[in-house]
């Protein structure tokens, strides 16, 4: 990568950079389809793929804090990409039911609520991860639950499919940006003989 590079290749690679971002948000989010119930699955790949994303970037603008700056993005990228799969599938064919907190069980920061619905106790629980859940036992609440047993039921108001797309948009609207504008610097750096820094 070193030495001046000429106008149109600069552009090139920089359009190529730019397609990298599309395809690793286009490509996680199919492995979460395909992997749906499954969420490591997409996490990992998710956290490969951003990671190249990030060193692309890296390269081509010759320095460091627009790499760091392509995390912020990514962080969207990751969630959106990873999230869409399952929340899409409740949307799409859960089950809405009314039921009642009966009981949870803590274990560290792991809360599982045992659910009541009109027909009887729920097979599956609630499970919330991390200290403070915002539910407790008396509560009434709708959920979600799917038919099919492949995604964890969910309170229905926080299955948002529509937040998890716009999250993808703006962390792939991001990457653009960064991408463009480390083209841009990385070919000025190259022109002026600037050497790889890891801050400017």
């Amino acid at each position: 990568m070193a030495g001046a590079w000429s106008a149109g290749r600069s552009i090139t690679t920089t359009l190529l950079v730019v397609l990298l971002g599309l395809v690793v948000i286009a490509l996680n989010t199919a492995v979460a389809y395909v992997a749906v119930g499954a969420t490591v699955v997409p996490i990992i790949t998710g956290l490969l793929l951003c990671l190249a994303f990030v060193f692309a970037v890296r390269l081509l603008h010759r320095a460091a804090w627009l790499a760091f700056l392509a995390v912020v993005p990514a962080l969207f990228v990751l969630v959106g990409s990873v999230q869409l799969a399952p929340e899409a599938v409740l949307e799409a064919r859960g089950v809405r039911q009314e039921v009642s907190i009966v009981d949870v069980r803590v274990v560290g920061k792991r809360h599982e609520f045992t659910l009541q619905g009109a027909d009887g106790r729920l097979d599956e629980p609630l499970v919330h991860q991390g200290s403070n859940p915002g539910h407790r036992v008396g509560d009434r609440l709708a959920v979600l639950t799917d038919p099919d047993g492949v995604v964890d039921l969910e309170v229905a108001d926080r299955v948002d499919p529509g937040g998890m797309l716009a999250a993808l948009l703006l962390g792939g609207v991001g990457w653009t940006v960064i991408a463009l504008l480390a083209g841009w610097r990385g070919h000025v750096r190259r022109w002026k003989g600037r050497y790889d820094t890891l801050v400017i």
